[in-house]
């Protein structure tokens, strides 16, 4: 009795020191701007792909964010719910959304911008309630330039959903919409063609007629979208930006 007791003294210590163990996780919630690829998709890239670079191996990115999501269908597919249950203590959550929600024309995707709201408020509680860290981030930018070479905003009031859930709920926010804004304009129309998925016939092998992707990175523009947010981190998050290399 007493050799049982013993060891079930030292199974209980020894998964205490495995949760002591683990690195703290920044988990990513969000759409494809922040996914990763299935490699038919490549050279598409998200820019959360690029975030683990950044940090010591004491934070682990866990990317969960998925191509297609809204806040709506995040929830219905159980995605959120797993984010929640996998939570600990002191982790940190970047919620980005908008880019499907505000897709009125694709049905299986919309979020009427009462419901945006809602979710966003439930996706905040539901992280506090387990003692972790939530952010809001505003969608990036898509590519929209006129025949003026002026750029426009086709995101709707989403991004000011987000800044008035964020305002509301005393919640950080990462403002990549305006961030990612300043950058496009700076470059102008067709320099900023560099950052996104366009590819000429034949150029590469998943993309055999081409493709002119304005909403979706390269490689090089999820770098430039990575590097927004950790400029971001560091100005606003000093607890997370402590963990950054």
């Amino acid at each position: 009795m007493k050799n049982v007791l013993l060891l079930i003294s030292a199974l209980w210590l020894f998964g205490c020191a495995s949760t002591t163990l683990r690195p703290q996780h920044l988990y990513l919630a969000g759409d494809s701007t922040m996914a990763e690829k299935l490699p038919e998709k490549r050279p598409e890239t998200g820019w959360g792909e690029e975030l683990q670079h950044a940090f010591k191996p004491q934070m682990q990115v866990v990317n969960l964010a998925k191509n297609g999501r809204s806040t709506r269908t995040f929830i219905s597919e159980g995605r959120w719910q797993s984010l929640v249950a996998a939570l600990q203590s002191g982790d940190w959550v970047f919620i980005q959304f908008g880019h499907n929600d505000e897709s009125k024309e694709k049905v299986d995707r919309y979020t009427a911008p009462d419901a945006f709201r809602q979710n966003l408020e439930r996706f905040v509680a539901e992280v506090r309630a387990k003692g972790a860290n939530p952010v809001l981030l505003t969608p990036v930018m898509r590519r929209r330039f006129d025949d003026n070479g002026q750029f426009y905003d086709v995101h709707g009031v989403y991004p000011d959903i987000t800044r008035g859930v964020a305002m509301d709920k005393k919640v950080p926010l990462l403002d990549m919409h305006r961030r990612s804004e300043a950058v496009l304009v700076k470059l102008g129309a067709e320099p900023s063609r560099a950052l996104f998925l366009q590819l000429k016939p034949g150029q590469n092998p998943n993309y055999p007629k081409g493709v002119e992707d304005n909403t979706h990175f390269n490689p090089k523009g999820a770098e430039a979208m990575n590097a927004l947010a950790v400029a971001a981190i560091r100005e606003q998050l000093p607890a997370l930006a402590a963990y950054l290399k």
